[in-house]
């Protein structure tokens, strides 16, 4: 829904009474032109307007001009144009200067018009882009401000005394691998960070396993597909079990059953 006010003050309408619209825009305003009585209304007034600057500024015609025809078409038989009395009225200097400057005027007027719609156009761009930047700078501010909500949360999370933390060491197959585990026993939610695990090949994932160890029984807690090395590299886990180790081992996608034990990555024992 425009804003016909709005779109009155434009000045669009006078371009598209003028001709200087291209066929595309011509054609959008007189679509809305039909929509809008209030526009039809503006659109006639314009035109009243430019007839009377055009009569205004169109040259000066004498009084009598019928009355010369009349007298070419009478001529005798000579073929001779009786002459009047009255003398014919004389164009002066003055009259047809003045005609000359209604047409500038016009020129002028058209030429400033568009020249004011160009610009308002381009200000009206250019404000457009200062807002969209705007908003995109403020969602950047909005994601980072959520973002730090979320980090700060999660450390508080971390650091609670009854939060429990187990370190995985690295094991044969990966001597640098490292992760960490930080369980929750009463929200029985586990944290698992795996940024010192090497990027899965194509086709593997990683597999987090709850242990219990006499006798050992392996519980598989969560395949690790969304493994990110660029991300945060930290999962939120739940983790009903009564877990005395942990472990990581690398699986095909989907994980498996059990756990591939020549492919454990890190292991780590729950302090009693």
């Amino acid at each position: 829904m425009i804003d016909i006010q709005t779109y009155i003050d434009s000045g669009v309408l006078e371009l598209y009474v003028y001709g200087t619209l291209s066929e595309a825009e011509s054609v959008e305003v007189s679509r809305l032109v039909a929509l809008h009585p209030e526009l039809k209304a503006e659109v006639e007034k314009i035109e009243v307007a430019l007839q009377q600057l055009t009569s205004a500024a169109a040259p000066y015609t004498p009084s009598n001009f019928e009355g010369i025809q009349a007298k070419i078409q009478s001529k005798d038989e000579d073929g001779v144009i009786p002459l009047s009395r009255k003398p014919l009225k004389q164009i002066s200097k003055r009259t047809i200067f003045f005609s000359s400057l209604g047409w500038v005027a016009a020129i002028l007027l058209l030429v400033a018009m568009g020249y004011q719609f160009a610009e308002k156009q381009k200000l009206e761009e250019k404000i457009t882009k200062i807002e969209r930047e705007q908003v995109l700078q403020e969602g950047k501010i909005l994601m980072a401000e959520e973002d730090l909500q979320e980090v700060t949360g999660l450390l508080n999370v971390l650091r609670d005394k009854d939060v429990i933390s187990v370190p995985l060491g690295a094991q044969a197959i990966a001597p640098e691998a490292y992760a960490s585990i930080y369980w929750d026993k009463e929200t029985e939610k586990a944290y698992v960070d795996v940024r010192g695990l090497p990027t899965p090949p194509k086709g593997k994932v990683y597999q987090l396993w709850s242990l219990t160890l006499d006798p050992l029984t392996p519980t598989s807690m969560a395949v690790l597909d969304q493994y990110d090395t660029e991300g945060a590299q930290l999962f939120e886990i739940e983790n009903p079990n009564a877990s005395e180790a942990f472990g990581i081992t690398l699986e095909p996608e989907g994980g498996s059953a059990s756990p591939t034990l020549e492919q454990l990555y890190v292991l780590g024992v729950v302090e009693p």
